[in-house]
């Protein structure tokens, strides 16, 4: 039994209505990359293009590269299915590394700092959607090649750290983690600034904000009209 119908029923249609527009969010009525997409895609691309503006930081990770030019280094990587011998010995060679390959490891020597400026270019031209020039360089597909080159900076992190070279494997992993993964992981969106998304980014905050409460009213009230009350 009901026992405020017009609070139930106010309660009812602001849940119907939010349903509404929970399935016009969800249907493919908003730009997107060459095809319309759902408000959800919409919004994940918009902030993944915001941040990827504030998350350049291959500049800085050359400046620090820079200097390891000289320095040399001598180690062994591990090659497995993630990371075959041939294709990490192409890498390491168009890097300006001397290679000795083997079946299951491949030995590289060569100057550290020339290696990372070369890394790096490949992130830089990556981090810009220019996969074509990796592709080209290396005739490989530019993601795999970037994904090889995360998987052999790790390798050698662990190889130079058990050799205590410990800010060699830093600088290893500062190229890896601020500059390959974010360019892998950024391929292909457009970077936009804050500044040129503000009103979206407000609205987007500010329209969850209520369509939560949105939510959370419309049970309260059908709940309430139903005569269910919480008392302490």
């Amino acid at each position: 039994m009901i026992a405020n119908k017009k609070e139930f029923n106010g309660g009812l249609v602001l849940m119907i209505g939010f349903w509404i527009v929970f399935a016009a969010l969800l249907s493919p009525l908003y730009p997107g990359q060459g095809k319309k997409v759902n408000m959800l895609d919409y919004m994940d691309n918009m902030y993944n293009s915001i941040s990827k503006k504030s998350a350049y930081y291959i500049p800085a990770t050359q400046k620090k590269a820079e200097a390891y030019m000289g320095t040399t280094i001598e180690l062994t990587i591990k090659a497995d299915a993630t990371l075959p011998a041939d294709r990490l010995t192409m890498l390491m060679q168009l890097a300006g590394m001397t290679v000795e390959a083997g079946d299951a490891e491949v030995r590289v020597s060569g100057d550290l700092g020339g290696m990372l400026s070369a890394i790096l270019a490949d992130a830089d031209a990556m981090y810009a959607n220019n996969g074509q020039a990796v592709s080209a360089k290396y005739g490989a597909n530019e993601k795999q090649v970037l994904y090889d080159w995360y998987n052999a900076l790790k390798s050698m992190e662990k190889s130079l750290t058990k050799q205590e070279k410990f800010q060699e494997s830093k600088i290893l992993y500062q190229v890896r983690t601020k500059s390959v993964e974010p360019s892998y992981n950024y391929y292909g969106i457009e970077a936009q600034s804050i500044k040129e998304k503000a009103v979206l980014v407000i609205c987007s905050l500010v329209g969850y904000v209520i369509y939560t409460m949105w939510f959370g009213f419309a049970i309260l009230f059908m709940f309430e009209g139903w005569g269910l009350k919480l008392e302490h």
